[in-house]
């Protein structure tokens, strides 16, 4: 079993940044891909970010140049610092951990808010 708590979230204005944190507990193997989904009101869950053992990333194209992911993996912890934020940022964010056969494992999502 894995654990996934998420933090970091929060409400900003308009160009505002954060930084999400996921911290990884349990039996985790030694490759594995850590990223973050986001869900907001009235859309479908999309991908923003992930980020596997070696420091391979991909992002969604409407946050490049914005968002940088990055992870501890002798800490067990993965990042998202979230720079120049739009009030289409704004979602629910989950932190996710597929290893093995793609088993995948959730965080319980942070609250993200941007204002204009």
């Amino acid at each position: 079993q894995v654990q996934l708590v998420e933090s970091g979230g929060g409400s900003v204005q308009d160009g505002g940044s954060l930084r999400l944190s996921c911290q990884a507990s349990g039996v985790i193997f030694g490759f594995n891909v850590m990223g973050w989904y986001r869900r907001a009101p009235g859309k479908e869950r999309e991908l923003v970010a992930n980020i596997n053992t070696s420091g391979t990333t991909t992002y969604q194209d409407s946050v490049k140049g914005r968002f940088t992911i990055s992870r501890d993996n002798a800490k067990g912890t993965m990042y998202l610092q979230m720079n120049n934020l739009r009030a289409e940022d704004t979602a629910v964010y989950y932190c996710y951990l597929v290893q093995g056969v793609n088993r995948a494992y959730w965080g319980q999502g942070t609250q993200v808010t941007v204002s204009a």
